[in-house]
């Protein structure tokens, strides 16, 4: 794992899925919350260029070979988020918020894994939603918090 100034997570210019599946799994009711916010605001309002985003997503994996770790990242979102397994912050706001938080961390583990192989635009369009929990994963849209 890297490491910040401070010793701890990740340095802040680092988008993987290492930190999103770290990041998901000390996410807080509140962050689950802010995640089923990001998907009403972002993918709802914006839904056809977002089923664009996972087509193209979908199909760049594909033809990438990167599939097997599209299914193994899959898994491990499914085991924290829906499973009998899943982590507390996500059985805490089970039903339509938690469903619409995993939407929103399925569509940026979509766009990482897909990454270069897709449009900066359609990239946005996938990781837009949990950035309202993470910014991180859209550095030049975070707004410092007041």
């Amino acid at each position: 794992m890297s490491f910040d100034a401070e010793g701890y997570g990740f340095p802040a210019h680092q988008r993987t899925l290492s930190r999103l599946i770290e990041d998901i799994r000390i996410l807080g009711p509140a962050g689950v919350e802010r995640a089923a916010q990001g998907w009403d605001r972002h993918a709802r309002l914006h839904e056809a260029s977002v089923h664009e985003a996972e087509k193209a997503a979908l199909h760049a994996i594909e033809k990438a070979d990167r599939g097997p770790a599209w299914d193994e990242v899959r898994r491990n979102l499914f085991g924290m988020t829906e499973s009998g397994q899943a982590l507390v912050s996500w059985k805490a706001e089970h039903g339509d918020v938690g469903h619409k938080a995993e939407q929103s961390a399925f569509a940026a583990a979509l766009g990482l894994v897909a990454g270069s192989l897709i449009s900066s635009d359609q990239f946005n369009a996938l990781v837009r939603p949990l950035a309202e929990a993470l910014p991180w994963l859209l550095p030049e849209e975070s707004q410092p918090v007041a």
